[in-house]
């Protein structure tokens, strides 16, 4: 999988397509088995395309490293993943390989740190009769995305925290107007383009827990000082145990939610939840120069090599990846293709005939894959 990388956006030649660079960490457990035909995926869709390439260089990290050679992360790694248009990351970590202090080895987490990836997209969306445990939410449907802030919250005190003897244990919430300013305007940004889309109201909820913490009441503050730079788009707020409620209750009142980092962490579990399984939860990391796109679910080393493992998520971190960059370098087919695996994904799951066992089904994760690409294919073939 691993290639030499052209520069950033590279042309090679006169009026040869853009080429983007994108690091590929295969993750631990079931990491390698979706991330393999997720790249063989995006390689047939750049291809059809004819207006972009892409270029794949694996990058080691994480649990299995970190047992094997004493580093989750390598240097090397991350300055492959720093130089890189995009990157790539499958499911990390395993129960059994822990830091001395007993947490999990998670590379995502110095991922999101080091690269200042401040805003967490989750995506949580089901088309009407897709089927879901909501009954409301299989009749009617919804779409609305998570923002959860990624680099502090409740999550600065990774790696940080002080366990006093066999008596107590303290960890810290961060909340800095630098870093909320840049989330709430990427909150906004986003509500406005779905908007224009025709995907949501343009509508905002800065989910919190003002009314007992008071860097809740600062972070509240702040996302109604930006609101004011955005007087097209509805700015609304509400206690995150309202919100859960909500979101099982009246999940189509959403548009875009954005919080603080735990908050967000949990909030995206319940919205995979609604869904229907984690196996469909796709997610993404972005900050001012980079971004990270990975599925929610975690690495599931209990059916690792089984050939159990739902590809989807990954398939759709993929293309939200695609999309990403579409936005970021103006390539109009990127966006294009980004849709047409997106839709792909989704008439897959609305055929609900090759499903991996998660899904109730009895298909492997290779078949549920091909699938995906012979519906994107059809998609194709309908639009030429």
């Amino acid at each position: 999988m691993s290639v030499s990388n052209p520069p950033s956006g590279s042309t090679n030649g006169r009026n040869a397509p853009p080429r983007f660079s994108v690091a590929v960490f295969e993750g631990d457990g079931i990491g390698p088995e979706i991330m393999a035909p997720t790249v063989d995926l995006l390689s047939e869709v750049a291809a059809a395309s004819g207006a972009f390439g892409l270029d794949f260089t694996s990058v080691p990290a994480g649990a299995g490293h970190y047992r094997d050679y004493g580093v989750s992360l390598p240097e090397e790694s991350m300055e492959i993943a720093r130089k890189s248009d995009a990157i790539l990351l499958s499911a990390m970590g395993l129960p059994e390989v822990r830091y001395p202090d007993g947490t999990e080895i998670s590379p995502q987490i110095e991922l999101r740190m080091e690269l200042g990836l401040f805003a967490g997209v989750r995506p949580v969306l089901i088309h009407p009769g897709q089927g879901s445990p909501l009954k409301v939410a299989e009749k009617k449907g919804f779409d609305f995305v998570i923002i959860r802030e990624s680099t502090e919250g409740l999550f600065a005190s990774h790696g940080k925290g002080r366990v006093n003897g066999d008596q107590s244990a303290e960890e810290t919430l961060v909340i800095t107007r630098e870093v909320s300013e840049k989330l709430f305007e990427f909150a906004f940004n986003l509500a406005r383009r779905r908007k224009e889309t025709g995907k949501g109201p343009g509508k905002v909820h800065c989910v919190d827990k003002a009314n007992v913490f008071q860097a809740f009441a600062f972070f509240r503050k702040i996302f109604h000082e930006v609101a004011e730079r955005h007087t097209d788009i509805e700015a609304q707020t509400a206690y995150v145990d309202a919100t859960a409620l909500w979101m099982v209750q009246r999940p189509e009142m959403f548009d875009v939610m954005v919080t603080e980092n735990m908050f967000g962490d949990i909030l995206s579990d319940l919205g995979a939840g609604i869904m229907g399984s984690l196996g469909l939860a796709p997610s993404a990391d972005i900050g001012l120069d980079s971004a990270v796109f990975q599925p929610c679910h975690g690495s599931a080393p209990d059916i690792a090599g089984k050939g159990l493992a739902n590809p989807l998520a990954m398939i759709l971190s993929a293309s939200m990846m695609l999309e990403w960059l579409g936005h970021e370098h103006g390539v109009a087919e990127m966006l294009d293709a980004s849709e047409r695996v997106t839709a792909a994904v989704n008439d897959v799951i609305g055929e609900g005939r090759i499903m991996t066992p998660d899904l109730g089904g009895s298909a492997n994760t290779e078949a549920v894959a091909g699938a995906v690409l012979e519906a994107f294919n059809r998609r194709l073939k309908a639009a030429a």
